[in-house]
């Protein structure tokens, strides 16, 4: 991102009422600290600081933990939902309507679900690994257009999708039009309005890390630390 669109965001900011401030537990905020993927884990490393890249992954991560902890989950729930957050968007072959990604992502999280697992210091199990991969295999799937086979998937991981959905679509603030941004209509979260001010905030704080010099996880970093996040 660069300044003058950055610029043009924190302009455009809209009359957002102030989020509470979200209570996460000590396996989420480290869990979050764990969320700057290695480059190498994207199919195509350049788009690792990229809108779709790390910062937003990071960023989906911790929307989806404070969301997971609005909605009462669990603490394997959470994990999941953290876990499949940030690498949602792994597999993109480019930032524009990269059709399928969600399900390249899925499949590479199924290959290699023990190397991701271990990075955040848990235990690949068949229903971790089967719950996060169909989120992420549906989070780019609008409602509206599941097949017979993706609503008895949803069904069986229902809030895990709600929830990486509505944290994935609460970061479009920082898209360059007020068109994209965050739409309650093309989710199913309660809590979704709620912690508009607060994703937007992240986007803000740590887009302009960036653009002063930190690299793209040390920028989400920092954001999550002045939000006290992690």
């Amino acid at each position: 991102m660069d300044r003058a669109t950055i610029d043009w965001i924190t302009t455009n900011r809209p009359d957002l009422q102030p989020s509470p401030q979200p209570a996460l537990r000590p396996i989420a905020q480290y869990l979050l600290r764990r969320t700057g993927l290695p480059r190498d884990w994207m199919a195509e490393p350049r788009l690792y600081d990229s809108i779709h890249g790390v910062r937003h992954a990071m960023r989906t991560a911790a929307l989806a933990a404070i969301l997971a902890e609005a909605n009462g989950l669990d603490d394997a729930d959470t994990t999941t939902a953290i876990v499949a957050a940030a690498v949602h968007d792994c597999q993109r072959h480019h930032d524009k309507d990269d059709r399928g990604h969600g399900e390249r992502a899925a499949i590479w999280l199924a290959a290699n679900a023990d190397t991701v697992w271990a990075r955040f210091d848990l235990t690949a199990t068949p229903r971790r690994v089967t719950r996060a991969a169909t989120a992420i295999r549906l989070h780019d799937v609008p409602y509206g257009a599941f097949s017979p086979d993706d609503q008895a998937d949803y069904l069986r991981t229902q809030i895990i999708c709600d929830v990486v959905k509505a944290a994935d679509a609460l970061d479009r603030y920082r898209l360059p039009k007020t068109r994209w941004w965050p739409n309650a209509q093309h989710v199913k979260e309660p809590a979704f309005d709620t912690f508009r001010s607060l994703a937007f905030d992240l986007v803000s704080i740590s887009e302009k890390a960036h653009l002063a010099g930190a690299h793209s996880p040390a920028a989400v970093l920092y954001a999550l630390a002045e939000k006290e996040l992690a």
